[in-house]
């Protein structure tokens, strides 16, 4: 489906939908650079847990403007998953023209993102804060102009030497991680559901 069916069938919804009117509807987004290159690095963590969520609704992902995106209902819930093909240190261009787009609040926006201060497996959902030196949070701080949007941390590990920071976040995972990681990517898929559906306080309580 190109761009501008997807359009069609949001204005559809939003207007000759009643069921839909009365959803809640969130912007996830995952974060982490396109191209075969990418695929499976440290980097890719939350285009890796939106994907989980899009398999787990059998959802398509649709070509979009500023990233690919699928449509996911959970519940009372319209799930808006994407996945910006800006590559990480613009994905706030696609963060802020969709929110636009859609005229959603910041508190119905919930980030993504690999964190190299949490250790490998950790996950952790914050309602505001600073990017913490990553390029993707903070370009989309930038264009947002402000910090107050919900993001949750996948610990990717920081097993590097000095100086090669860069390496090991666009590196993939060990093999004994990488048994792990579905088991973590689940983790942090349930949490994005229930941030939705039940709030961040209950979310942060059940899995920070």
């Amino acid at each position: 489906m190109a761009f501008s069916s997807i359009l069609r069938w949001l204005k559809s919804k939003s207007h000759h939908d009643k069921e839909y009117e009365n959803m809640k509807r969130y912007l996830i987004v995952g974060l982490g650079n396109i191209g075969p290159d990418y695929v499976g690095t440290r980097h890719n963590a939350g285009f890796m847990t939106v994907d989980v969520l899009a398999q787990r609704a059998g959802a398509a992902w649709i070509s979009c403007r500023y990233g690919d995106m699928a449509m996911v209902k959970v519940k009372n819930c319209e799930l808006m998953l994407l996945k910006p093909s800006t590559f990480m240190n613009l994905s706030g261009v696609a963060v802020r023209y969709w929110m636009n787009h859609e005229k959603l609040p910041l508190e119905n926006l919930l980030v993504v993102v690999d964190d190299l201060a949490l250790p490998f497996g950790t996950i952790r959902l914050k309602q505001r804060g600073s990017d913490g030196g990553h390029n993707g949070l903070k370009n989309i701080a930038s264009e947002l102009g402000n910090t107050n949007y919900a993001r949750l941390r996948i610990g990717v590990g920081n097993e590097f030497t000095r100086g090669h920071q860069i390496d090991f976040v666009l590196g993939t995972f060990t093999p004994d991680e990488k048994k792990k990681l579905p088991a973590i990517l689940d983790k942090a898929a349930d949490c994005v559901q229930a941030y939705c559906l039940s709030g961040p306080a209950f979310a942060m309580n059940h899995f920070n």
